[in-house]
This record gives structure tokens, C-alpha cells and sequence, in this order.
């Protein structure tokens, strides 16, 4: 076992809020911390199951909540890292330690002294006399282990193992060559002139990117994470946009004589025939039936319903908006059909054209600092008294890493928030939230510390970043998150910050959207990066106007990649997929939503929610939680909007409880009913 005298995870930071000393943290801390981390916790597993006294909520499921303390603090800063900041040694490891977490975890969760505790504690639970929250964990425990397996014979357990280490290696494989894939096909131009249409910032940007390749007078667009780039809806050479989207269309699919090798068509199809076979060894129809069983929709019917009820609004107004487009395309005597390159291109010009709102004219609005500081740090002021203050004096794990102190109204400490916002080959795709200290009053830790990744493109030295209005979205979303697992508070480790199900965990990050165009917060971020002006009232007043606009395409294209996800694992164990692109193309159109100008949000071979980030079969939670969203907000606008008191009952109510109750439990006492689905029908034009 590897000395703990010099290895930073053996023992808890000693820098304010717990901070992962990442100034002392090098590549060789990580597999001897991981390895001591496991040896631990099963050591303190088996002292629990080891002794001859009758199982207790102290002695079984408290014992059970301190366990492995080591491998967390170890498991949030590398997988952070990993994604983060990516090296070769980051993803050999990750490959490596896959299947050894998954068996970590099953002989922890498949150990039958622990379950036949855990059983006892449940059957007894109603006269221990214990509070809301324990009673709570014992019902989440026995739940959780019994659908893990706890309850099947040695053999099926064997079985069960066998699954869950392959799954692991196949999942991590995927957001491998997916990762690869990323950076391999990102697009490279060697004249200015195909970025005609891109503002300074970009194309600065872009240069920046070529750059850092060691491409010496050419140009580099970096591929995100969804099938369409933001950059399509302002590029004017037609051809770029084309190979703009093939390029992201193409990741996952390559496998040629050059050496390339990042197919991840056989990797879906082992994915999602494991799963199945899973959910059948586990009692299951199939994969869907297994994970919905344990969130808050609980079955797959629930979440095929509600997707299905509203795919045949949003392609019939898909349509009307594609009509809209070719339109336009005529009258430009364009003579061609429109194509799934064209749709953000076009748009800018009918959204000008039907509401006089530009876009891109907002960007100057935009500005990163002004956006953070202004406007995401300030609505969390107003609505929950936090202040956000720059630490420079304390690190993060790259250079781009910024930590800011968060404090309450009254000067006492909340935590850390740390953000991430520029792209770079080293950083997977897309924008999320991690917590690497959470708060447990069990574990002594009071505050947390969070973090946020963007994928914004970072100009060169000198340069101002600015955003785009979806990019403006995308951080106030995940500053939700953030603010989530900032404010909940718990007693036990199980229930910190955001660890509740997954089809309510989009729920507070959707919420947090609201404040983007809210008047008064508008009014503090949305400034000229020259001038200082405020952005027009006009021009805000045609965003609000235009807010249904292009709901048809924005609503196909995230139904058709949560009702392919769905689609993915639905299947049985007895049904073999052979044609990952047959099998796609037979969903979309079995639901109508196979419009060829509209693309999954996702296609199968880079749908990394689905096959490596554990939201399979729970794709859905976007929509599922939106639901709540649009119930709340007009709820907030009912009762004067950003307030303190608005914020109090919030964070009391629903923030703050973290994991500690039912969610939509949470929810009712909250709004007095359950969530009404009208207003998301109206958000989303979908009447």
C-alpha cells in the first residue's frame, strides 16, 4: 500500500473549505489513492457486517454513510480532471479503473450480511424512532440494493458482476473515442474568408484554436457536443456549413485503414444489449422499466406518454417553421431545398425579419465578466443573499479554473464556486456541474465546494469573450446546478447537494434559466462591452415577443433524442440490433419526428448522456423537469419575482432539502399541488 505521508488525498485538505490541494496533486497520487481508497472502504464494510451485535441505524447505515472517504475525495477530483482536463494518462486510467469501481461497487451493494442488515433496519423502521431524514435513508438503501441485486442467489450475483465490469469498460470507451473523435474532426480552414459571417471574437478565436494545433495561418471551429454548432447560424458560405455538420455528424462512426478506430456503432449495440440482458437478470422488461422503477416517473409508459403526446405538436410546428424557411430561400432565389445546415442560418433571417431581433447583435451585450459577475452572481444575490468574491490566492486544476467564496447575508461561509468556461482539446464536450467537497453535518463538512464547465471559445490575449444568447442560457443553467449543491443541506452524505433522482435533478438549473431576462437583472449584466450602454429595452421586448419562436425545431430535436434513448432501451434481451443507423432511422419515424432538415439533438454514436454519462433511459429528465420549470415560474411571476422572501421559501423548501425527501413531495409543499403541465404546453407552443 502506498505511504500516506505524501500523498494529498489520504487525509482531508487543511485549505479553506476543504479545497483539493490541486497545486500538490500530480498524476502519481491517483492509482495508489484509488487503490487504498477501495481496501478501505470494504475493510469498513466488513468491520459492519463483522459483528455479532443486532444491526442498529448507528451501527449499520451511519457506519455505512462514513465509509470511504478516502476514494470520494480521490473519485471527485480525477473524474473532474478527466473531464475536464483530459491527458493520455487521465483516459489509460479511467479505462483501467472502470471495471475495478464497478466491482467495488457490486461487493459492496451485492454483499448479503449488508443487505440482510439493511433489511432488518426497513423491516424494523417504523419503531426506531428516527427522523424524517434517517427513516428516509433506510427506505433509499433498501430500495437502492435491492434493485442493484442485493436479493438474487451467488449465481445471477455472478452474472450481475460480469454485466456491470463490461458496461463500465464499454461506457468509458465510448466518451474515449468520442473525446477523440471531438478534436479529431474539429474543422480546419485555411482562408478567412469561409468564416464570413463569424464576428471578430470568433474568428479570433478560431485562429487561437489553429494556434494551439501548431496550424500556422489557418483556422480551426471546435466541435460541441449536440449535432448542431452555434456557428451555423451565422456562417454564409453554405458549403462550410455543410461540412460543419458533417463533421459532427461523422464522430463515432470512423474506423479505416489509416489507423482511425473510434467506432462507437458496436459499442452502442454491446451497451444496450447488456443493459437489457441486465434488466432481465434483475427482473425487468427491459433497461427503461429498470431505471425509471427508481425515479420519479416510474415507469416507462409514464415517460413514453408524456414524449409521445408531445412529438406530434412539435413536428407539425416544425414544419410550419421549415415552410417558413424555404420561403425565404426562394425569395433569395437561393434554388435549392432547405438542409439541416441551413435551418440556423435561415432562422436569424426569418427571426429579423418576423420579430427584428438579432442575435448576434446581442453578443456585444454579452460580455463573459459582465454576464457572471452582473447577472448569474447578482440574481443569486437578490434572491438568496449570496456573495460571490474572487479568491486569486486559491488554485484550481487549470489556469482557466477561476474560484470565487461564497458567502451568506449574514457573513457566514457557504462554499466555493469554481468555473471553467473555455473549450479546449483537453475537455470533453458539452456544459455541466460537479461538486468535489459536498456538505454532510455527519462528516463535519458545512459548506461545499462546486464547479461549472463551459465550452465557450476562448479569443485571443486581449480580446473580449462574448457570448452568445445560448451560451448566456447554458450558464445561468448550470449555475442552477451550482446553487443547488451550494444551499442543500443534509445529514448524511447520500443526500448532499444535488444527489436526487435524475429525472428532478434539471429541475433547479431549469429554474435558474429564468433569471437571464428577468427586468432587473437584464438590466445589470446586458451592458456594451465598449460603452457601457444597456442593452435596448426594444430589442429586449422582440426577445420576449419571439421567446416561441423556433419551438418547432428546438422541440423535434431534443424529442427525437430522448425518444431514441428510450427507443436504445426498451428493447429486451431477446432482440438483437445489427444497424445502428436502421435502428435510429426506424425510431425518429415511428414517432413522426424523422424530418431530415432536423437531426437528433444527438445521434446514437456521440449521444454521450445516453452511453457514458448516466442518463440512460433518462434522456427524458430535461423534459420530465420542465414540466416543473414552467409551473414555476409563473409561480415566481405571481408572487413578485425576484425576491428575498420568493428565494427563502425556494431554498426551504426545495433547494436546501437537497436528496432528503421525495421531490415532488418536495414540490407540493412547496406549491401547495402538483406541477400543472399548461405552462410548458404554452412555453413551447405546443397547444
Amino acid at each position: 500500500m502506498a505511504s500516506t505521508a505524501n500523498n494529498p488525498f489520504f487525509t482531508c485538505s487543511t485549505l479553506p473549505y476543504q479545497l483539493p490541494p490541486f497545486a500538490a496533486i500530480t498524476d502519481l497520487h491517483y492509482r495508489p489513492a484509488f487503490r487504498h481508497g477501495m481496501t478501505e472502504q470494504l475493510a469498513e464494510v466488513d468491520a459492519i457486517t463483522a459483528t455479532a451485535d443486532a444491526p442498529t441505524f448507528e451501527n449499520t447505515l451511519v457506519a455505512l454513510e462514513r465509509s470511504g472517504q478516502t476514494l470520494a475525495r480521490v473519485a471527485e477530483v480525477f473524474f473532474n480532471q478527466s473531464s475536464s482536463d483530459s491527458s493520455d494518462f487521465t483516459t489509460d486510467l479511467e479505462e483501467e479503473l472502470a471495471p475495478l469501481l464497478a466491482a467495488h461497487a457490486d461487493a459492496i451493494r451485492l454483499d448479503p450480511l449488508l443487505y440482510e442488515r439493511i433489511a432488518a433496519l426497513h423491516a424494523e423502521r417504523s419503531r426506531l424512532g428516527l427522523d424524517a431524514e434517517s427513516l428516509y435513508l433506510i427506505e433509499r438503501y433498501f430500495t437502492e440494493f435491492t434493485l442493484a441485486g442485493a436479493g438474487l442467489n451467488d449465481g445471477d450475483k455472478q452474472s450481475l458482476r460480469e454485466f456491470n465490469a463490461r458496461l463500465s469498460t464499454l461506457t468509458t470507451r465510448f466518451e474515449k473515442n468520442l473525446l477523440c473523435d471531438t478534436n479529431a474532426l474539429a474543422l480546419v480552414l485555411d482562408d478567412v474568408a469561409e468564416l464570413d459571417g463569424l464576428t471578430e471574437g470568433e474568428i479570433s478565436a478560431a485562429a487561437e484554436a489553429a494556434r494551439e494545433r501548431g496550424l500556422t495561418g489557418q483556422y480551426v471551429i471546435s466541435l460541441v457536443l449536440p449535432t448542431s454548432h452555434p456557428y451555423l447560424a451565422s456562417l454564409t458560405n453554405r458549403g462550410v456549413r455543410e461540412r460543419l455538420l458533417a463533421a459532427s455528424r461523422a464522430r463515432g462512426i470512423r474506423s479505416d485503414a489509416a489507423g482511425a478506430d473510434t467506432d462507437n456503432r458496436p459499442l452502442v449495440i454491446e451497451i444496450t444489449h447488456l443493459r437489457a440482458e441486465r434488466a432481465r437478470l434483475l427482473g425487468f422488461d427491459n433497461h427503461a422499466a429498470y431505471v425509471t422503477a427508481d425515479q420519479t416517473a416510474k415507469t416507462p409508459a409514464a415517460v413514453w406518454n408524456l414524449l409521445a403526446r408531445l412529438a406530434p405538436a412539435a413536428a407539425r410546428n416544425a414544419l410550419l417553421e421549415q415552410a417558413d424557411l424555404q420561403a425565404v430561400i426562394d425569395a433569395d432565389g437561393g434554388g435549392f431545398e432547405l438542409a439541416a445546415w441551413d435551418w440556423a442560418f435561415y432562422t436569424e433571417k426569418v427571426r429579423r425579419a418576423k420579430y427584428d431581433v438579432d442575435t448576434a447583435a446581442m453578443r456585444p451585450y454579452f460580455e463573459l465578466e459582465s454576464v457572471l459577475a452582473n447577472g448569474v452572481f447578482f440574481a443569486a444575490n437578490r434572491l438568496y443573499g449570496l456573495t460571490f468574491t474572487a479568491r486569486p490566492d486559491l488554485v484550481g486544476w487549470h489556469p482557466d479554473s477561476r474560484v470565487f467564496e461564497v458567502t451568506a447575508e449574514d457573513g457566514s461561509a457557504v462554499g466555493l464556486y469554481i468555473g471553467d468556461f473555455y473549450t479546449r482539446d483537453s475537455k470533453r464536450g458539452g456544459a455541466w456541474m460537479n461538486a468535489l467537497v459536498s456538505q454532510s453535518s455527519l462528516l463535519g463538512t458545512d459548506t461545499s465546494v462546486v464547479c461549472n464547465n463551459l465550452n465557450v471559445s476562448k479569443p485571443a490575449a486581449g480580446q473580449p469573450t462574448l457570448l452568445t444568447y445560448d451560451q448566456v442560457t447554458t450558464l445561468f443553467h448550470e449555475f442552477g446546478h451550482a446553487l443547488h449543491g451550494l444551499l442543500a443541506r443534509a445529514t448524511y452524505p447520500k443526500f448532499s447537494g444535488t444527489n436526487v433522482y435524475r429525472d428532478f435533478v434539471e429541475f433547479p438549473s431549469q429554474v435558474n434559466e429564468m433569471w437571464m431576462l428577468w427586468p432587473d437583472v437584464l438590466a445589470n449584466y446586458a451592458r456594451h462591452f465598449e460603452t457601457n450602454e444597456q442593452m435596448p429595452q426594444q430589442l429586449v421586448d422582440r426577445i420576449q415577443a419571439s421567446s416561441a419562436f423556433n419551438e418547432g425545431f428546438l422541440t423535434s430535436e431534443y424529442l427525437a433524442a430522448a425518444l431514441l434513448d428510450q427507443a436504445w432501451h426498451r428493447i429486451d434481451a431477446g432482440t438483437i440490433v445489427t444497424d445502428v443507423a436502421r435502428f435510429e432511422a426506424d425510431a425518429l419515424a415511428s414517432v413522426g419526428l424523422d424530418n431530415p432538415a432536423i437531426p437528433t439533438r444527438y445521434a446514437s454514436t456521440y449521444f454521450a448522456h445516453t452511453f457514458s454519462g448516466g442518463y440512460d433511459a433518462g434522456y427524458y429528465s430535461y423534459i420530465w423537469s420542465e414540466v416543473l420549470d414552467a409551473d414555476t415560474v409563473e409561480w415566481f411571476k405571481e408572487n413578485g419575482g425576484l425576491t428575498r422572501a420568493n428565494g427563502d421559501r425556494f431554498r426551504d423548501r426545495l433547494l436546501g432539502v437537497g436528496g432528503t425527501k421525495d421531490p415532488l413531495e418536495a414540490y407540493r409543499h412547496w406549491r401547495g399541488r402538483p406541477a400543472d403541465l399548461q405552462p410548458l404546453l404554452d412555453r413551447r407552443g405546443l397547444n
